[in-house]
């Protein structure tokens, strides 16, 4: 009898490759309120974009190893939590002001996209790919993350009741990798809202990291692809706008092998969050050798921790007449 293994090449998944630019470069990430502030606070942020994005164009040529860099830009707008306007008005505002400044759009994406994509369940997706870190010492007595929806960079503070059994009474939480001090975080994930489930504002950013930094896949398939337009109305229904939609017919891959993110200081511990949720995400093992093999033939650092690819650039926002901060 013979030992040999039969098996159709076609029941292997395939991971396809995307196209890749050296940076993805976010011109904002906004809520609803920074539009209903009018056409003035746009102006105002995307004048304060181009002072930063211009470091951050000159950061990515440095790093390009003397070919020409490839650097796309994004914006994405908030149609998950608040629907406000529509994409008729709304789009053609954001990219007349952002022109205005000197900066082109080449992608523009809905955050519901982030969620669900042309029916692919992307947030589910990458929360069965959450691996928590352990800290040491642990034993397994919370629950994990896919029944509580709180991700944590470290030990947490014991309940009243374990806390009690120990001799010197009260823990302090502890974070896993702390350097003399720790920094803990513990982030919510999701809450349920009418029996339904509501992604949290970090979780659904780092599905979006992970679409810009190109290593999101479904059975091997990329997603959360850009789909061209093609220069007629958009519509008036935001269900109606693709998740991701290509601007720029002439723009460089939307997908890169690093991030770049100018957003207002307030977004920082949203951010923070998101670089948690990614430290601690499996991400597809062939996309990432994909990468890796892109990276080494440009000869292009790209840093082995996803998270690490991630950059940001949080300005201070302005004063409104009463000075207080917007």
């Amino acid at each position: 009898m013979s030992d040999a293994v039969f098996r159709e090449t076609s029941a292997e998944p395939r991971t396809q490759s995307v196209p890749l630019s050296h940076l993805s470069l976010e011109l904002g990430h906004l809520y609803m309120e920074d539009f209903e502030a009018g056409p003035e606070r746009l102006g105002e942020h995307f004048a304060e974009v181009r002072v930063w994005a211009e470091a951050a164009r000159a950061s990515a040529a440095r790093r390009a190893g003397g070919n020409r860099p490839r650097i796309s830009t994004c914006f994405l707008v908030d149609d998950y939590f608040t629907r406000f306007s529509t994409p008729a008005e709304l789009v053609p505002l954001v990219v007349k002001e952002a022109e205005k400044a000197g900066l082109t759009i080449d992608y523009l994406a809905r955050e519901s996209g982030c969620a669900v994509a042309d029916r692919i369940e992307l947030a589910e997706s990458v929360m069965h790919r959450l691996v928590e870190s352990p800290p040491p010492g642990s034993y397994g007595s919370r629950p994990p993350v896919s029944q509580t929806g709180w991700l944590a960079n470290g030990q947490r503070s014991p309940g009243r009741a374990a806390a009690l059994a120990e001799v010197t009474g009260w823990q302090p939480p502890k974070e896993t990798a702390a350097r003399n001090h720790s920094v803990f975080m513990d982030v919510e994930l999701w809450s349920e809202r009418d029996g339904r489930r509501l992604w949290s504002c970090p979780f659904l950013a780092a599905v979006w990291q992970l679409a810009r930094l190109g290593l999101l896949r479904h059975l091997g398939e990329p997603v959360l692809t850009p789909r061209p337009w093609d220069g007629a109305d958009f519509p008036h229904d935001w269900d109606r706008l693709p998740p991701l939609l290509r601007l720029n017919p002439e723009a460089d891959p939307f997908s890169a092998y690093r991030t770049c993110t100018v957003m207002p200081n307030r977004f920082l511990a949203v951010e923070d969050a998101v670089r948690l949720i990614l430290d601690q995400t499996d991400v597809d093992s062939e996309a990432l050798k994909q990468v890796a093999a892109r990276s080494a033939a440009e000869r292009v650092h790209v840093p082995a921790a996803v998270a690490q690819r991630a950059s940001y650039v949080f300005y201070e926002e302005p004063a409104d007449p009463s000075g207080e901060r917007t």
